[in-house]
């Protein structure tokens, strides 16, 4: 297939490459040859103004179109419509990451994300999180050479965080800036280790009683899936995960093709902190899942169980699974609701069929039995059973 009918200039030893990989990720070919005619344009762009591939950036690509702006063109791509080429070229090196953005707070968030992967092990969404706070933080306070942060800076940041957002959330950011202010004192940048300068959040630990859904309100997601549609088949598969194995959303993106063990019956699930825990695949979602597997999923390198539906084809992120669940709620006609309430809807009702919390734990993969224990406040007779006898007489 031709890209373009015209030499692409100073791109011309990448089209082939390129081509290739847009295809991998699933790309149609329409678009392939749609996306290849804009990067000869920027070749030839390149080859009439002495720019060599080593030098796109965004800024480079702005001047582009501000070239065929100028020059009249009919069709005016955007910068962001070559983040797929850029993202190319980064894969082989001839483009540098940091050049994109190369700024001193970009280094140190990259060193930053790079330190929460390797050394603590975190999953990819919680590392967004702690990397948008540190942002936050060194926006306000940067590190500019002999000034250090000091204390109450950061008991400052931290109550006007705060007070935007709930108690639970305003614990985790007591997280993120405490595990931010020790990579900054590992890595030389303070004096001293700050994290005894964040003070904790006023709140009760497990006063909450964790929400069901109504009964019958799973099965009319489920009901309401087009079993015809392969989104939607892919959708059913997802919320038979959650809502019949309690899974969480990170195991359901994180799952391989080689975690399932079709022969005995059992899935491997890769959790939080890199924990992997082992549990039996029901018939009704292996039966969901091998129908998404054989007829719908696309054909791609990727181990993912789940992945995008369309190009550039990549494994789903946890956040989809909540936005899976949402989009039921609306085909369903039923109030929104996230992913991990079908998780508390699973935990509700085995414990209302009389299934004991240290089974239900271990179903959900609680560490701690005191975390189950917070789903016997929805039933006052388990509650009775779990509660300490008095130590002696009343009086």
């Amino acid at each position: 297939m031709s890209g373009t009918r015209r030499k692409p200039g100073r791109m011309g030893p990448f089209i082939a490459g390129l081509q290739a990989r847009w295809s991998e990720l699933g790309y149609s070919d329409l678009a392939i040859r749609n996306m290849l005619k804009d990067v000869g344009a920027v070749g030839r762009w390149m080859q009439q103004h002495g720019v060599q591939p080593d030098d796109l950036s965004p800024a480079s690509l702005g001047a582009f179109r501000q070239h065929r702006i100028a020059a009249g063109a009919r069709k005016i791509p955007s910068v962001k419509s070559f983040e797929p080429m850029l993202g190319f070229l980064r894969e082989q090196g001839v483009v540098v990451e940091a050049s994109m953005n190369d700024s001193p707070l970009q280094r140190l968030l990259a060193d930053y994300r790079g330190w929460l992967i390797d050394e603590r092990g975190l999953a990819q969404m919680t590392v967004i999180r702690y990397e948008n706070l540190a942002r936050r933080f060194l926006t306000l306070y940067p590190l500019d050479a002999g000034v250090a942060v000091t204390g109450a800076e950061v008991v400052a940041f931290l109550l006007q965080e705060s007070q935007r957002v709930s108690v639970g959330s305003a614990k985790g950011r007591v997280a993120e800036l405490r595990s931010l202010l020790r990579f900054l004192f590992v890595r030389g940048l303070t004096p001293r280790l700050l994290t005894t300068a964040v003070p904790p959040v006023a709140g009760w630990r497990d006063t909450g009683i964790p929400k069901a859904l109504p009964a019958g309100h799973v099965q009319q997601l489920l009901d309401h899936c087009d079993r015809s549609d392969p989104v939607q088949v892919r959708d059913y598969a997802i919320l038979m995960m959650v809502a019949r194995l309690g899974l969480r959303s990170i195991e359901v993106a994180r799952m391989q093709l080689d975690d399932i063990d079709w022969r005995t019956g059992r899935i491997i699930l890769h959790g939080k902190a890199s924990r992997k825990d082992g549990m039996p695949l029901p018939e009704e979602v292996g039966a969901a899942l091998a129908d998404y597997l054989t007829d719908i999923r696309p054909r791609t390198q990727l181990r993912a169980v789940f992945v995008s539906c369309k190009a550039p084809r990549r494994a789903i992120r946890p956040d989809l699974v909540s936005d899976v669940t949402r989009r039921a709620c609306d085909r369903a006609g039923l109030p929104r609701v996230g992913a991990h309430r079908l998780r508390h809807t699973l935990a509700t009702e085995m414990l209302q069929r009389g299934v004991k919390l240290a089974d239900i734990g271990q179903v959900l993969r609680h560490r701690d039995l005191a975390t189950t224990a917070l789903y016997a406040k929805v039933d006052l007779a388990t509650l009775r059973t779990i509660a300490l006898p008095w130590p002696g007489d009343i009086q």
